[in-house]
């Protein structure tokens, strides 16, 4: 059974308010049609998003072919913007899926990292392995600057407050409360896939 999945018996209650929210004008969604959008707002430094991690990455293994996922790094005040161009840096050079948890660890293993600026960042890149020349030169792109601005649009229309957050298919959003999170998640996308 995929993780949050429940019996129809065993189905929680899940209330518009309480456990999700309707958003009052459609967010944009970047899914092809047919398909249902799901984004995770996240941020490096929240330790409550480290946790999330596995619950999220165990869920999305279990989704539907028809259900997108992507991340989406928040950007609450400028001191955000370095970190969220370090997830669209790796994500441009390919290295997402190797080096996002070790982001994570970074900040929030033993190592506690402070990685809040572009040298740090830079620094920490070449420390994992990246080549830090190649790093640097996506890190400062138009493309990277374009995507940080893009996630800050999407924060703003889904209102997020606080993360780790879901966005579901521009019109429902879902603060984070641990594996319920999934629940409800997979409660509303049954819901928009039915219309």
């Amino acid at each position: 059974m995929p993780l949050g999945a429940q019996t129809p018996a065993a189905a929680p209650a899940f209330r518009e308010g309480t456990h999700y929210r309707r958003l009052r004008q459609p967010a944009p969604v970047d899914a092809p049609a047919g398909r249902i959008e799901v984004l995770e707002f996240f941020a490096y430094t929240c330790i409550h998003c480290h946790h999330f991690v596995p619950v999220f990455k165990a869920w999305k293994r279990t989704v539907p072919a028809d259900v997108v996922v992507r991340h989406v790094p928040v950007g609450f005040a400028p001191e955000f913007e370095p970190l969220q161009r370090l997830f669209y840096t790796l994500e441009a050079m390919g290295r997402l899926d190797s080096h996002h948890e070790r982001v994570f660890q970074a900040i929030h293993g033993t190592q506690r990292q402070r990685l809040h600026n572009a040298e740090t960042i830079a620094q920490w890149a070449a420390s994992a392995g990246l080549d830090r020349a190649r790093f640097t030169q996506t890190y400062n792109s138009f493309a990277v600057v374009s995507r940080v601005r893009r996630a800050t649009q999407l924060q703003d229309a889904y209102q997020v407050e606080g993360t780790p957050a879901l966005g579901i298919a521009g019109r429902f959003y879902i603060p984070g409360q641990a594996e319920r999170t999934v629940q409800v998640a997979n409660m509303l996308i049954a819901r928009v896939r039915r219309g």
